[in-house]
């Protein structure tokens, strides 16, 4: 009997060991994000930890029109993507013999990744069910954990933690924006203000932009794509602060960022720009429409970093109506963003300016 236990206690100690060494003896490691900007800055805290604490070989799989924000990452060793099809890489993938592969984008596309490797794998809790249940029947199962949180999960096997730094970008020095290049006035202090996003129902409309940057101190540069370079005009023209610059279509990805890092606050809606300020730890107000913060993509900022803002209407029987957005509000009167309060967005800007961590 007592052999019998011996034996048993000897063969587990053999098996853990084993499968210790097969998780902590691991030289190269693929992420895959296919997109997009700010899911991509998202990840960061993930490919900090992967490298510095297993001190791996660290390979990124993404679309090509994200993959210059991973290779400006140090942390980042090989950067693969694809345009269209994943036929386009997969090939190469299958040759280069990974030890794990982390799945932070958890659909049918990386999960053919996977499927093709053939090597252990680790994803996330996505929770789709739970955000259908909130967006359909404003039923809230979701868990109070940002989505780096539940990134983290991914790597539970792995024995890599958080450590609690928070979000990182990178910034090539070519392409830095002096904002004198806009304007001198710029020199002594300005706000960034991002108009743009993806889906209308997130987008804080003009006439609201214009009449809360007509009661502020600073400058403001208006940030967005080139699509938005119009709005940004109608914003120039309907506010009463003479120092409203649009900016929207005249900088790179990086040039944008370069604005938003040396702003004194940043005013956004949600945004990949909004990730990208809260990697350069700057003060943030956030704007929210029909999306909610509770999906776990608020501004991620390490516990010391109290800079944080939400703006949102609270209590709208139909908020939220989609986990992403649409073309139009589908209740016709856009309240989520029409009703936001301007008088607490103007007081959290002033707090913000004065003191950039008011709110320790």
């Amino acid at each position: 009997m007592q052999l019998s236990i011996k034996f048993n206690i000897c063969l587990l100690k053999i098996l853990f060991t084993f499968a210790t060494n097969i998780f902590t003896d691991l030289k190269k490691i693929l992420l895959i994000r296919f997109s997009s900007i700010g899911d991509i800055i998202l990840t960061t805290p993930i490919v900090r930890a992967l490298k510095e604490q297993l001190k791996c070989e660290l390979h990124v799989l993404t679309k090509k029109q994200y993959e210059g924000i991973f290779k400006n990452n140090p942390r980042v060793d090989v950067v693969h993507s694809f345009e269209k099809s994943l036929e386009e890489i997969l090939s190469k993938l299958k040759n280069e013999n990974f030890d794990f592969v982390v799945d932070l984008q958890k659909n049918i596309r990386s999960k053919r990744v996977i499927r093709a490797i053939k090597k252990p794998w680790a994803s996330f809790p996505k929770l789709n069910i739970e955000k259908w249940l909130l967006v359909n029947f404003k039923i809230n199962k979701l868990p109070k954990k940002h989505i780096v949180d539940r990134y983290f999960d991914a790597v539970k096997s792995l024995d890599v933690t958080n450590d609690g730094l928070g979000l990182e970008y990178y910034l090539p020095k070519n392409e830095t924006v002096n904002p004198i290049s806009i304007d001198e006035i710029l020199k002594n202090g300005f706000i960034t203000w991002v108009i743009g996003g993806q889906h209308f129902t997130k987008i804080m409309p003009t006439e609201k932009v214009a009449s809360i940057i007509s009661e502020l101190k600073l400058p403001v540069v208006l940030l967005g794509g080139s699509e938005d370079s119009s709005r940004g005009e109608e914003i120039v023209k309907l506010s009463d602060n003479n120092s409203v610059f649009n900016a929207c279509g005249q900088f790179s990805l990086n040039g944008s960022a370069s604005l938003v890092e040396q702003a004194k606050l940043v005013i956004t809606n949600d945004t990949g720009l909004m990730h990208i300020a809260a990697a350069f730890k700057k003060p943030v107000i956030s704007l929210w429409g029909n999306t909610i913060p509770e999906f776990g993509m608020y501004p991620y900022l390490p516990s010391e970093e109290n800079t944080s803002v939400i703006s949102e209407v609270k209590n709208l029987s139909c908020r939220p109506c989609s986990k992403l957005g649409h073309k139009k509000c589908p209740k016709k009167h856009f309240k989520c963003m029409l009703e936001q309060n301007e008088a607490l967005i103007l007081k959290s800007a002033e707090e913000l300016i004065s003191n950039p961590n008011p709110f320790q």
